[in-house]
């Protein structure tokens, strides 16, 4: 009986590279990664020069059991599998600058630890119809943006920049320090969506329904503020919550 510890749903060929050289010479290539799956045992020559050619990259690395890679595939992993992006991430330090030389007032959408696809594909349809400039995700901890991210924003992922940040906390100080003003979504403040300004350069950061926005998150913000919920249940889903918000500032501005 299949190990359920293990259960990943199974990926096209197509979509994965495979063995420890083919995944350095991608990262030098500059191909774009979802993810990269590596033994979590595996020390030698190799990994390390693997290793060494991720250090410039803001790529998520898992270290998984022997028995999970090759779930994933009867190739000759050699202990690695890369799974390729369908989508080229932006770097937000390009991003911010450029849109201010347009005569821009930026508009971003920060994700805390959003991991559900379904949600993440629906948010980023939102952003991508209401004109968001760039949608920020953390490296660790955020939905994987495949195929499936792909069909549920109807397309919208591959007609958005999404900056993908190895540390959310320094991606948030930098909006800051660049002019932008942080509006945190969260149960935990007192003013309403409606009662701050959205019409100069802004951020919105959303937080996962389960655990909401990080602390240490939330005391950068400079805005925080709550949807009324007037119903039983104590709170919107997080892609509703953020097209409440985003639609706010369109109306706004």
């Amino acid at each position: 009986m299949e190990n359920k510890q293990f259960k990943e749903k199974r990926r096209p060929e197509k979509e994965m590279i495979f063995g420890t050289r083919a995944v350095i010479e991608a990262i030098q290539a500059g191909k774009e990664f979802e993810k990269i799956l590596i033994r979590r045992d595996m020390s030698n020559e190799l990994s390390r020069s693997l290793q060494a050619a991720l250090e410039s990259r803001v790529v998520p690395v898992q270290k998984v059991p022997l028995e999970k890679l090759n779930l994933l595939t009867s190739k000759n992993h050699q202990g690695v599998i890369a799974f390729i992006s369908p989508v080229s991430f932006q770097r937000l330090e390009d991003i911010i600058p450029w849109l201010y030389e347009q005569g821009r007032e930026p508009f971003v959408v920060v994700l805390d630890g959003i991991t559900d696809v379904r949600n993440f594909g629906a948010i980023a349809r939102t952003c991508e119809c209401a004109g968001v400039n760039a949608i920020v995700i953390p490296a660790k901890g955020s939905a994987a943006i495949n195929a499936d991210a792909i069909k549920t924003s109807a397309g919208a992922l591959m007609n958005i920049p999404v900056c993908r940040e190895d540390s959310l906390r320094e991606a948030l100080r930098f909006l800051s320090d660049s002019g932008l003003k942080l509006i945190a979504a969260t149960e935990k403040a007192a003013d309403d969506y409606t009662a701050v300004s959205y019409r100069e350069p802004i951020a919105i950061v959303l937080g996962s329904e389960e655990d909401g926005i990080a602390p240490e998150h939330l005391r950068m913000c400079n805005n925080l503020v709550k949807i009324p919920v007037l119903g039983k249940i104590q709170s919107l889903n997080v892609s509703v919550a953020a097209g409440v918000m985003i639609y706010e500032a369109v109306r706004q501005r």
